[in-house]
């Protein structure tokens, strides 16, 4: 004979927010979590010790400008110029937004509720385009908020100012794309950081000994393409494009803007392609 027993649960009776409010929750956990906020001490030294060194330069830069009256560090060069602290903490936190739930197998539990794959790699993305914005955007906006109160001669860089935001944040996104996308192939924290760092190395390194190879053979025009092996460069170049700033390039120069751009939303949708990808294997697991 079979017995009821009242254990004591309760139907929910409050409203129900939709996907989109579980979709923008999950995406405001991941952005706490690369900062470290809601977790012990030890998670928050890292982004906040690599935040605080990029505003070393923007105060260096209001310096200059007070004292020798004149131009600090260009806006539009500011992230090229920072690229390896910019890449450091990109290893170092992307690993944070993607490992924990592939290590602890919870994107089931995700998934079982109305969220979608590509509802979950949003927010995941999102979040980490948000914080590598925030790194780059703050110093900027410190530096031309100083370069209002100095005052100098003429007027302010005021559109400089604006396109090299527009630029960090297509830089933002392209870098936590593939951040993100590297680190979703092991669920441990620490094969994620080498695997993001060492790609960003080889990019890095083997830039400059193309370039000079194809060079030295007198084929120049073909060699500039090879700055755009390294997302900090290709970002230039679109930046260059869309607003006529300098390259930053070590030769200086690029090929024409619109390839450079095509080339910039080809990586960006083949790196969340990637991502979504994974997830899906990883949730069928």
């Amino acid at each position: 004979m079979s017995e009821i027993y009242d254990i004591g649960y309760r139907h929910y009776d409050g409203p129900r927010l939709g996907r989109g409010y579980s979709t923008r929750a999950l995406a405001v956990h991941s952005l706490r979590g690369v900062f470290g906020l809601g977790r012990p001490a030890r998670s928050k030294i890292v982004p906040f010790a690599l935040a605080t060194i990029m505003l070393v330069p923007a105060v260096v830069s209001i310096a200059i400008m007070a004292l020798a009256r004149q131009p600090g560090i260009p806006y539009s060069g500011f992230a090229v110029i920072m690229q390896a602290v910019i890449a450091i903490f990109l290893a170092a936190q992307a690993p944070t937004v993607v490992a924990p739930d592939l290590r602890y197998r919870v994107l089931p539990l995700y998934l079982s509720r109305p969220v979608s794959i590509a509802e979950y790699v949003g927010a995941k993305v999102t979040a980490m385009t948000v914080a590598v914005f925030a790194l780059v955007a703050t110093p900027l906006t410190v530096m031309y908020v100083g370069e209002l109160v100095v005052d100098l001669p003429g007027p302010p860089a005021t559109g400089e100012y604006l396109g090299s935001m527009v630029t960090a944040l297509l830089l933002a996104l392209l870098l936590s794309a593939f951040g993100l996308a590297l680190a979703s192939f092991t669920p441990r924290r620490g094969l994620g950081v080498a695997s993001v760092i060492t790609v960003y190395l080889l990019a890095s390194a083997s830039v400059p000994i193309i370039y000079a190879s194809m060079a030295v053979t007198g084929n120049e025009e073909a060699a500039a393409w090879a700055w755009l092996m390294n997302p900090f460069w290709l970002v230039d170049s679109v930046q260059s494009w869309l607003f006529g700033t300098p390259p930053h390039s070590i030769e200086g120069g690029y090929p024409s803007g619109p390839a450079s751009a095509a080339i910039l939303v080809v990586l960006i949708g083949a790196a969340v392609a990637a991502l979504a990808l994974r997830y899906r294997k990883a949730a069928a697991q």
